[in-house]
């Protein structure tokens, strides 16, 4: 069996439907061969600080587009080749670097924004910062003690 359908799953859940639509798009992907064009790499910097460093050898920064929309990062490439690239086209030989057009799309956490990118060596940095909003973090509750016991202390009388 390689495929699961999870809309029953739907009906007996709520709020969950985020979980639930991931959870079904990353079945249906791994049954799909993943695309490895253009390859990449995720690095965490630090506690809250990611890194998608992605290889765009031969685009430009007009050529590509990184877009965020509804928790999705998306980085596109769209090579515009001039009519002179063109007409050279029958001098290579052998054309090892790739200009083909490429979406990527990277599920992003709510807690995690985009913020920056930049073009360095054909490398393409998008970085990404995971902002714990203050209801999320973890806060310490006193213990509230009882109050004041009061201790009675009973006497005894000794007997004569």
């Amino acid at each position: 069996m390689r495929s699961f359908d999870l809309s029953p799953l739907f009906r007996s859940t709520v709020g969950f439907d985020r979980m639930m639509r991931l959870l079904d798009e990353s079945m249906r992907n791994s049954v799909q061969q993943a695309p490895s064009y253009p390859p990449y790499n995720i690095e965490k910097l630090e506690e809250n600080q990611y890194r998608i460093t992605m290889a765009v050898a031969g685009f430009a920064e007009g050529d590509l587009d990184v877009t965020v929309q509804n928790n999705t990062l998306v980085i596109s490439g769209r090579s515009e080749q001039n009519e002179e690239e063109n007409a050279q086209e029958g001098r290579f030989l052998y054309r090892g670097i790739a200009r083909r057009a490429f979406e990527r799309r990277f599920e992003l956490a709510e807690t995690v924004k985009v913020s920056g990118a930049r073009m360095e060596n054909g490398l393409l940095h998008v970085d990404l910062v995971r902002e714990v909003p203050e209801a999320a973090k973890p806060r310490k509750i006193e213990i509230a003690g009882s109050t004041a016991s009061t201790s009675k202390v009973i006497e005894g009388k000794k007997a004569a």
